[in-house]
């Protein structure tokens, strides 16, 4: 069996039919993921366990492999260099046989507007300091986000940005600024000690690619207070979920401290989910949080749960809640009643806005 040449008619197929993933997984033909549906590749043979573990032993280096048999999971960036693409592949055991789920990352990276996200969300980009979180469930876009914020300051500003990822997915090309890529078991040995030298190597935007634990949280806070512009991730749904998430991997006792920094330091929030397009594919309906006085009170008083209500009540500033984002892509036919109300986080008051 050539593995080589199947693995490769694999990837194509991807490409060719607009894929966002591939699965290769023992007792099952190829499956790609076409539009959020998963397509069975009805012309590919079953996969059988040597099959898989050969296919997945294409995908790594020999230091992969062996981090992966000794592991038991890797995920890591795959450059599909024949096509000029880029796959984030996760690599894992299930029932004692090797399963893979390769990701496609495009090549372009696309603007804020080309995302049909909110042009409000320029503001960020033109910050000199302080914390912003990209935040949704996994599969939302908040990678793609991400990449849009980061490039737009690499296209207009003259900065020396360090972005910690686990795996790179986007490649920056420098334009007016230099950009510096570590990827997290590559590159260095976690997000806490990159982002410990990262302080150290004279950046002035950091971008973290995902807070995962209570020491990558805290320096990503210490860093956004002493003056760098900081973008990360969470996988939370909302805004105030995400200033929960943050406060509640502390101790009880670091608490106080730890919303009196996020009150200073937080410039905003942005809290996305991709909704399917009444023409086909998906656009991201957005709540956006903009750090105002009052939303630094509330933080600082711990009364993080009225947070929504000024949402609401905050258009003037450039806030927008996620009801109002699903309202807005109905009324511009983006989105149907029907998904709105789907996914609306208030049911009787979205329905009322609708029936206006």
């Amino acid at each position: 069996m050539d593995y080589k040449k199947q693995l490769r008619g694999l990837l194509k197929k991807a490409i060719q039919k607009g894929a966002s993933d591939v699965h290769i997984s023992v007792g099952h033909r190829p499956v790609l993921r076409i539009t959020r549906v998963l397509v069975e590749l009805k012309e590919e043979k079953v996969i059988e366990p040597k099959d898989a573990q050969e296919l997945a032993f294409l995908l790594t280096s020999e230091l992969q492999w062996k981090k992966f048999l000794e592991e038991k999971e890797i995920d890591f960036s795959y450059d599909f260099e024949e096509e000029n693409v880029r796959f984030r592949a996760s690599i894992f055991f299930q029932r004692g046989s090797v399963s893979v789920a390769l990701r496609l990352i495009p090549e372009k990276i696309r603007t804020l507007e080309e995302l049909n996200l909110p042009i409000v969300l320029h503001k960020f980009t033109q910050a000199l300091q302080g914390l912003v979180l990209i935040t949704g469930a996994s599969s939302q876009g908040k990678s793609t986000t991400l990449a849009a914020l980061i490039d737009e300051i690499n296209h207009k500003r003259k900065e020396h940005i360090i972005t910690i990822e686990d795996p790179i997915e986007y490649v920056f090309q420098d334009d007016q600024s230099i950009i510096d890529q570590r990827e997290v078991h590559r590159d260095t040995l976690s997000f806490a000690k990159a982002l410990r030298s990262t302080l150290r190597e004279d950046p002035d935007v950091i971008m973290v690619g995902e807070m995962r634990d209570l020491e990558t949280i805290s320096i990503t806070l210490t860093a956004a207070e002493t003056g760098h512009l900081v973008f990360a991730t969470l996988h939370t749904n909302s805004s105030s979920q995400a200033i929960h998430r943050i406060v509640d991997v502390f101790p009880a006792f670091q608490q106080n401290q730890i919303r009196a920094q996020l009150s200073g330091s937080l410039l905003g929030i942005i809290a996305q989910r991709l909704l399917p397009r009444s023409k086909g594919g998906f656009i991201p309906a957005c709540e956006v949080l903009f750090s105002t006085p009052a939303v630094s009170n509330l933080i600082r008083e711990n009364k993080i749960h009225e947070i929504p209500s000024v949402i609401e009540t905050s258009r003037k500033d450039g806030m927008v809640s996620f009801d109002q984002s699903l309202v807005e892509l109905v009324n511009i036919g983006e989105i149907t009643e029907e998904v709105a109300l789907k996914y609306a986080r208030n049911l009787h008051d979205i329905q009322s806005r609708l029936s206006k």
